[in-house]
């Protein structure tokens, strides 16, 4: 008896959204215990006034760590801004100033030498991401830097890791999402394409183009046939920085039925281009040059009335919270080239780039979905 599809758009009983908070929860300690025992953050604004920028020259941050170092601080309510000035907040004025007769320094300091802090200081003061392999590989893909994502079974391991949140939060993705039923979509990155996938069982005339590394499309092709949808999809290799995301016959197929079913040679396979360019969890791997890049690549590609739909978390506008997505943005900070991203500075991409923003949807774990539609 042949197994039942996959199902990407029955949500899950329950909301897994504590558990993912606890998981990352470890920041918050690391976090803070840098601030305090390492850097002396709170000693430093005892005895001058400092922008964000001239703290982060004081302490001997880049912009990158110190974003996700300030901004977690102000989210923990320890940090806040004064005009152009960072300071202290009443909390950390009470028990975090050196000296202080209610000072918990000292305290905080008994975790200074833990592995965990020390790992956080250190990715501070290099802002570069961890190597969790211990050979120079990381986990993002970029021409030039040896890539856990170009060996086989590394690629699998993260592959089928990210899945997990996938299949919890594709099913609030796609009713978030509106597109025309026959929309023709370009999933960058796309990883495992259970985002696309999720689309395409919603809108049964719908087709998608997942472009990621080969070995991740090894598993995007098992997952695209275990959801009964392979036959609507195109997988291209491909560097999303390097290569041209025009819409191009550069494809394999993953079945004789999917191949059957794909235009002749020379085709163009969506006319004069998508009708929606996804872009789900990608942007926060990498830094702001590399957001703006892959934001106004996609809005090339884009038909007129097409849209960029941005999944990811959003920090607000103040930077300043909420804290379960300033300890996500450490996370990220601590394994990628990037960090989590205000709805602000995503606007400001989308808009430099020809869109214009729609209002955020929620989905689920945090994230939520941000549309720029091509006019």
């Amino acid at each position: 008896m042949e197994p039942l599809p996959l199902n990407a758009i029955t949500p899950p009983p329950t909301d897994p959204t504590k558990i993912f908070e606890y998981f990352r929860g470890c920041h918050a300690t690391e976090l803070l215990t840098a601030a305090v025992a390492h850097f002396d953050l709170f000693g430093q604004l005892s005895r001058g006034t400092f922008t964000e920028s001239e703290l982060a020259e004081k302490l001997g941050l880049q912009r990158r760590p110190a974003v996700v170092l300030f901004t977690a601080l102000r989210a923990m309510g320890l940090l806040e801004n004064c005009g152009e000035h960072l300071a202290a907040t009443e909390l950390a004025n009470n028990h975090l100033i050196p000296g202080g007769r209610y000072d918990v320094g000292n305290y905080i300091g008994l975790a200074a030498s833990s592995p965990g802090v020390l790992g956080m200081v250190e990715l501070l003061r290099t802002n570069k991401p961890l190597d969790p392999q211990g050979d120079g590989a990381a986990f993002i893909y970029r021409d030039g830097i040896k890539s856990a994502m170009e060996a086989a079974d590394s690629a699998r391991h993260l592959t089928l890791s990210l899945s997990g949140r996938a299949k919890n939060v594709a099913p609030s993705f796609a009713k978030a999402v509106d597109l025309p039923a026959d929309a023709n979509i370009l999933d960058l990155g796309g990883g495992t394409g259970i985002y696309a996938y999720a689309l395409l069982q919603k809108h049964r005339d719908a087709r998608a183009t997942i472009l990621d590394r080969p070995e991740v499309l090894r598993v995007a092709e098992e997952m695209a046939e275990q959801h009964n949808i392979a036959d609507r999809v195109i997988f291209q290799e491909g560097d999303m920085f390097a290569d041209s995301i025009h819409p191009s016959n550069n494809h394999r197929q993953s079945s004789d039925a999917s191949a059957a079913a794909a235009p002749p040679s020379g085709t163009d396979v969506s006319g004069d281009g998508y009708d929606v360019v996804l872009l789900s969890n990608i942007l926060h791997d990498w830094d702001e040059p590399e957001c703006r890049l892959l934001v106004a690549k996609a809005s090339e590609v884009l038909k007129t009335g097409g849209q960029l739909i941005i999944h990811d978390v959003f920090l607000n506008d103040k930077m300043d919270g909420p804290l379960p997505i300033a300890l996500y943005s450490a996370s990220l900070f601590s394994l990628t080239e990037g960090r989590a991203y205000s709805a602000a500075e995503y606007r400001d991409w989308l808009t430099e780039s020809g869109l214009k923003p729609q209002r955020i949807r929620e989905t689920l774990v945090h994230c939520g979905v941000l549309a720029g539609v091509k006019e």
